[in-house]
């Protein structure tokens, strides 16, 4: 292996830490196995705290292939509790609003979703690193400002229920989509369209283009691999 002309190491990031919490890992260890400072490296597209999986980083020369696996389609399973919503759509913040769920069956469910299938538009969740005028939205709603962002085009090439539980009111589904798709996003309007609410409980990103998640390594056993590689280091200190 060659971190400095270019390696993609593909990563199953773990619950509760952002991707650049990830990223800093590895690029830790595959410096401090080089015995240089720091290794050039990316990571190509991110995944909230609280969401696992499919995680890419290019190191060195590769760091010009993120942009292509951004564009690559991403595979998710995500487990939505209908009947209320948190202000980031997901399990970061408490709940905030309750709303009638007995209108909610699995036949109401699999005929809404199907409105969700093809190019729609998604405003991304108020809780987002989408930038407003320079500034990250998501530290613009922790100082307390009000934060409006317009509605993006993107693709969701399929989307089904996998589970529904109709005692607990959640609900698993599949979703394969386009780059920019917040699935946040996407369980706040499935509960809107189910004239309720939603939030999502667990969300795993399962597969990016053709890289899978059984084909990630986890940080837990990346030092492990790490120190079975043949690196060549021609990296400067």
């Amino acid at each position: 292996m060659n971190f400095n002309e270019g390696e993609v190491l593909y990563i199953d990031k773990p619950y509760r830490m952002s991707s650049f919490g990830a990223l800093a890992k590895v690029r830790y260890l595959v410096s401090r196995r080089l015995d240089v400072k720091r290794v050039k490296m990316g990571h190509a597209g991110t995944l909230d705290p609280l969401a696992t999986g499919v995680m890419i980083l290019c190191t060195g020369k590769a760091t010009k292939r993120i942009e292509e696996f951004q564009y690559h389609t991403k595979e998710y399973i995500a487990t939505l509790q209908l009947g209320a919503t948190t202000p980031s759509f997901d399990l970061e913040h408490p709940v905030d609003f309750t709303f009638p769920t007995s209108q909610i069956t699995r036949e109401l469910i699999e005929e809404k979703l199907k409105g969700f299938i093809g190019s729609i538009e998604q405003v991304p969740p108020a809780y987002s690193a989408c930038k407003v005028n320079g500034d990250r939205a998501y530290e613009l709603m922790r100082k307390g400002k009000e934060v409006t962002l317009k509605a993006k085009t993107l693709v969701i090439d399929e989307l089904e229920m996998t589970d529904f539980d109709p005692e607990t009111m959640q609900m698993s589904i599949r979703v394969v989509c386009s780059k920019g798709t917040y699935i946040r996003a996407l369980a706040r309007d499935i509960g809107i369209s189910l004239g309720s609410g939603a939030y999502l409980t667990a969300l795993r990103r399962t597969r990016v283009g053709d890289v899978k998640v059984e084909d990630c390594i986890t940080l837990e056993d990346f030092p492990e691999w790490l120190s079975k590689q043949e690196i060549e280091n021609n990296i400067k200190k």
